[in-house]
């Protein structure tokens, strides 16, 4: 973990409400798949940092993308290039996935495609085979297609059926599934009832599969609390500090 003073390269509107910013570290500084950092706003008002999942890590150039929400990522947005911007990263603790998971399946939705891709840019290289179940809201909603289509295989779906199929991303996964697609591993990340809708598909096969929470963060280095969450062995953990990825048997959703 590395406090750094970025310098913002990019900044740009990709799809209704959602924001994708690239900014240099100045130096190399690794992030695994699934790792996420906190970034000041470029505003004073805004005291604390915003926890956001890492897109892209390509050298020293990083890209972040996010929803417009509340106050502090509407400034954010608004950061020009050449600006400054504190950033603490890496934070938590990601994705991996063994040597023997060769098949593996991604199941995201919403901003939960985020660092999804981050799995894509990380694995594929290394010759996994993976394939994408990806959840939109609508066409509108729609965006990092072509940083999606970097998997080995790609099935988008939307709520309304406005693109791709008619369903959302766990109906897809499941129904390949039923098939015989079956993977060696399923990492997810995505709004919480999707993510339950995965564990409770998932309970009854003996396949691997962990979810990336999203949470409220405070300081996103687990020291004020904010984002614990309870697990199934009646403990509880921070999504921040022990997380963002669990094990799906492991925590209630």
């Amino acid at each position: 973990m590395k406090e750094v003073l970025a310098t913002v390269l990019e900044n740009k509107r990709i799809a209704e409400n959602i924001q994708s910013l690239t900014f240099s570290t100045g130096e190399v500084i690794p992030v695994r798949a699934g790792q996420f950092l906190n970034i000041s706003t470029g505003n004073g008002v805004h005291l604390l940092r915003r926890p956001i999942a890492v897109c892209k890590a390509e050298g020293e150039n990083i890209t972040i993308c996010f929803q417009l929400k509340g106050e502090g990522t509407h400034q954010l947005a608004l950061v020009p290039a050449g600006a400054k911007l504190s950033v603490l990263l890496p934070l938590g603790n990601g994705f991996f996935v063994k040597e023997s998971e060769q098949k593996v399946a991604l199941v995201a939705g919403g901003v939960g495609i985020f660092p999804i891709i981050s799995v894509i840019w990380e694995y594929a290289p290394k010759g996994k085979q993976i394939h994408s179940y990806i959840g939109f809201r609508n066409r509108s909603a729609i965006c990092c297609l072509d940083e999606l289509e970097k998997s080995t295989a790609l099935t988008v779906t939307t709520d309304d059926g406005s693109y791709g199929l008619h369903m959302n991303a766990v109906q897809a996964f499941v129904a390949d599934m039923d098939r015989g697609n079956v993977p060696d591993v399923v990492l997810s990340c995505g709004p919480t009832p999707m993510l339950r809708a995965l564990q409770a598909a998932m309970q009854q096969r003996d396949i691997p599969c962990y979810v990336s929470l999203e949470e409220r963060m405070g300081c996103g280095i687990g020291a004020c609390l904010v984002c614990v969450c309870n697990q199934t062995n009646g403990t509880h953990a921070r999504v921040c500090k022990d997380g963002p990825v669990f094990n799906a048997k492991d925590v209630q959703l």
